[in-house]
């Protein structure tokens, strides 16, 4: 044997002779009675650990079946969501109105007793007001189709914020110039004027605006994001434009 299957020996030797002095003196720890009180009290406290281990475990498994529970609560509550947004995206601009309600009772003839009255004035036929017409709001679909160098950074809802303050331009500009020129202040005939001069024949029975009514009727900004929008409308087909005696108008679609 060579000299270093002896070192190798010796090593292995001496390791077991470790192991076995640390046996003994483990057996005699045993046999000391202040040394078996200190392993009783190691041994109350491991077990202590043990009934700790096993219901940290079991509160760790109860959370992980609520976390479950809530992510499928969070799905659901989300498809519950996106399919309440559509519904609130799409509203139909005229609902149909609740007919008025016939029973038999109703319709049977009740006795009526026959008196003699008075006729009463002709009374003059009332004007109907003229429906202003509004812009309609886009809908996610035709917001998705606008494409992109046109949107930039443009959202949903700004587009929409817009069609909301260029329809208070035309229910205003369209209420001064259906009431009677004698209820009329001095600001509202001098703009029932210049809407005068803003039509055309080409503009007879359409419902427009211009810059101006814009800055008169609302807080927007007419400048160049607001003309970038305005090329939004028009793509989803909500206004035309309408040029001439060196006015640009807005006809609603």
């Amino acid at each position: 044997m060579d000299a270093a299957g002896l070192d190798d020996l010796c090593s292995h030797l001496h390791s077991k002779i470790s192991i076995i002095k640390k046996t003994l003196q483990l057996r005699k720890i045993g046999q000391d009675p202040p040394l078996r009180s200190a392993l009783n009290k190691v041994a109350h406290e491991l077990h202590l650990l043990c009934e700790l281990l096993n219901k940290l475990e079991k509160e760790v498994q109860y959370q992980e079946t609520i976390a479950n529970s809530l992510k499928e609560l969070q799905i659901s509550l989300e498809k519950d969501f996106k399919a309440a947004s559509h519904l609130n995206e799409n509203i139909p601009v005229h609902l149909p109105k609740k007919g008025p309600s016939s029973s038999p009772a109703a319709n049977e003839a009740a006795p009526v007793e026959v008196k003699v009255v008075a006729p009463e004035p002709v009374k003059k036929p009332i004007k109907e007001k003229h429906i202003i017409k509004e812009m309609e709001l886009i809908t996610v679909q035709e917001f998705e189709s606008v494409p992109a160098y046109m949107k930039n950074r443009l959202t949903y809802d700004q587009i929409n914020s817009l069609i909301e303050e260029i329809n208070k331009a035309v229910v205003g500009k369209y209420k001064i110039m259906q009431q009677p020129l004698k209820n009329l202040n001095n600001l509202a005939r001098k703009q029932l004027g210049r809407f005068k001069d803003d039509e055309s024949k080409d503009t007879k029975g359409q419902f427009f605006i211009v810059d101006q009514d814009i800055k008169e009727f609302t807080q927007q900004k007419v400048d160049k994001r607001f003309h970038g929008m305005l090329n939004i409308l028009r793509h989803c087909h909500r206004m035309r434009e309408m040029r001439g005696k060196g006015i640009v108008r807005y006809v609603i679609c």
